[in-house]
């Protein structure tokens, strides 16, 4: 009986496990391709796993409830739609079973060598196609899918096959897992301090998320030593320029705009200039990252954040990064983000300016190597120079502060990055058509 494993789905660059909170199939069930299966909680988002094949689900080795590491086997499908035998009338038959194993091991090897690239799930239809044409797995790795997130289908692969003749393949970026990476030393975990706790003191549990972003910070603050930089920038400039365009702005594209888009912007910009602030720490490794993706911490309904991200925003203009954000920013509030909204970041903003704090120094978001943190614009009295001597002006300022891990960014290329976004912000274009 040819069978197909079902694992933990890594559901984020930084994700090491997940909870499995619901099963959507029981064994014995027969699903189709994309029909769901399970869905899974991480610190992150929450989501839905479809079937990567067609078969029978023959176990379920995992119930609800259980955090699960990634790469686990979860469930097996059975291809051929054979249900297994049970344990006792399977004991006797001991040879079958290993031939059986050994059939089914060799059907599905493709799978395990397609995950030495990747966590991309290919079904079998996929990798028969694949092999008959002679498709590699840099090939399949490089094929945009249309499945649920972004699995590639039947129809995606029969489309690259017909356009490869007159196209050259794209060639894959080579993947930093095709070597065996240096992981990072692990750092040794001090047990926390006893807390007594009195008669009138209320004790609440962490929820499930609340856990583990506790983890996550824990662990981002042992891996990597955190510095801080701060500037305070005057933006009177965009202020006064978003005042007298944001009615317009909405009536022209449907979107509010608010600042985030144009420091979003700035970052971008400031990005592509200081490309190893884009990187990420493996080992004693630097990986520079070809793609700017901006991240947003958005606050959620329940308290907790999430950090949704703007792919290749350098090259979005502000009405695209305007538009990407809010539609973001909607379905994390909503808990309608995809999983793949939510993987790939290569930068966070977060934005303590929008609970009125004036400087805030944020935990770097693993595995990447930098944070900014926006804090409120306030009106403030500042010394201007003019032709005729200083005088006093009522500006909009905003401190701008930059935690950076100091393995690979010193205080002199953290400290221009920052100045850097900065003077774009200063110096805003208040004659750009909307």
């Amino acid at each position: 009986m040819a069978s197909f494993n079902i694992v933990m789905p890594k559901l984020g660059e930084s994700i090491q496990e997940g909870t499995i909170t619901k099963w959507f199939v029981k064994e014995g069930d027969t699903i189709e391709e994309d029909d769901m299966l399970f869905e899974v909680a991480t610190d992150k988002v929450d989501s839905e796993i479809p079937s990567p094949v067609d078969g029978v689900v023959t176990k379920i080795l995992y119930p609800e409830d259980s955090l699960v590491a990634v790469g686990e086997v979860l469930a097996v499908i059975s291809l051929d739609g054979e249900v297994e035998e049970s344990s006792e009338e399977a004991a006797p038959a001991e040879a079958k079973n290993e031939k059986t194993e050994a059939q089914a091991e060799t059907k599905e090897s493709s799978v395990d060598d397609s995950r030495k690239l990747s966590n991309r799930f290919y079904s079998p239809l996929v990798k028969t196609i694949a092999k008959q044409e002679n498709v590699s797995l840099e090939e399949l790795e490089s094929i945009e899918g249309s499945g649920a997130s972004g699995r590639v289908q039947k129809k995606d692969i029969l489309a690259y096959l017909e356009n490869k003749g007159t196209e050259p393949a794209p060639k894959a970026a080579p993947s930093v897992q095709a070597s065996a990476p240096k992981a990072t030393p692990a750092v040794e975990r001090k047990a926390p301090m006893p807390v007594s706790v009195g008669a009138g003191d209320q004790v609440i549990e962490m929820d499930r998320v609340r856990k583990l972003i506790a983890d996550h910070m824990v662990m981002s603050k042992q891996v990597s030593p955190h510095v801080t930089s701060i500037v305070e920038a005057d933006v009177t400039e965009l202020v006064l320029w978003r005042k007298k365009n944001k009615d317009a702005f909405e009536q022209k594209y449907g979107e509010k705009i608010t600042f985030m888009p144009v420091f979003t912007e700035a970052v971008a910009m400031a990005l592509a200039e200081f490309p190893m602030v884009n990187s990420s720490v493996d080992g004693d490794r630097i990986i520079l990252k070809k793609d700017i993706n901006v991240g947003i911490a958005v606050a959620k309904p329940d308290g907790n954040l999430i950090v949704p991200v703007i792919k290749n925003a350098e090259q979005r203009n502000l009405i695209g990064i305007t538009k990407e954000l809010n539609r973001l920013a909607n379905a994390a509030r909503t808990n309608k983000l995809d999983p793949a909204e939510i993987q790939g970041g290569t930068f966070t903003i977060t934005n303590f300016g929008s609970f009125g704090n004036i400087i805030g120094t944020p935990i770097i978001n693993q595995p990447q190597v930098a944070i900014l943190a926006t804090g409120i614009i306030e009106k403030k009295p500042a010394v201007l120079e003019t032709p005729t001597g200083d005088v006093i002006a009522i500006r909009h300022k905003m401190f701008l502060s930059l935690s950076y891990d100091h393995r690979i960014v010193d205080g002199a290329l953290g400290g221009a990055f920052l100045r850097r976004i900065a003077d774009i912000l200063e110096n805003f274009d208040t004659n750009r058509a909307i």
